[in-house]
């Protein structure tokens, strides 16, 4: 499966913007699915993840009330729309896909599909 990101954008504080990540080559039936950030001059972080099959999700406290994490597995897209952005909310946002043991969702490495980023930039 192929991953391709796109939605990012120049915003101003307190706008909302959505990320859509779209699968080729495959669908997402099977894997977890993730959210990810990579701020300037800082390592890769999770935002967001569906855990279980069942629609379980997992956010990062920083973006709890203000992220979601959505699916249209029919149109083979998950989505994080972000509410209420700030700065700091500014990074490459990337999603990946894979089957992470449990409890280790927020770990990258263990991530092995990777989508390219999109940029969000959140300007104060």
């Amino acid at each position: 499966v192929q991953l391709q990101a796109s939605g990012g954008g120049l915003v101003q504080a307190g706008s909302s913007l959505k990320l859509s990540c779209a699968a080729s080559g495959g669908s997402f039936s099977g894997y977890k699915v993730a959210w990810f950030r990579q701020a300037p001059g800082k390592e890769r972080a999770f935002v967001a993840a569906f855990i279980f099959n069942g629609g379980d999700t997992l956010y990062t406290d920083s973006v709890k009330g203000r992220f979601t994490i959505s699916k249209d597995y029919a149109k083979n897209t998950v989505y994080l729309q972000m509410n209420s952005l700030k700065p700091e909310d500014t990074a490459v946002y990337s999603c990946a896909v894979g089957r992470p043991p449990f409890g280790r969702w927020r770990d990258a490495a263990l991530w092995p599909i990777w989508g390219q980023g999109t940029l969000v930039t959140v300007s104060s």
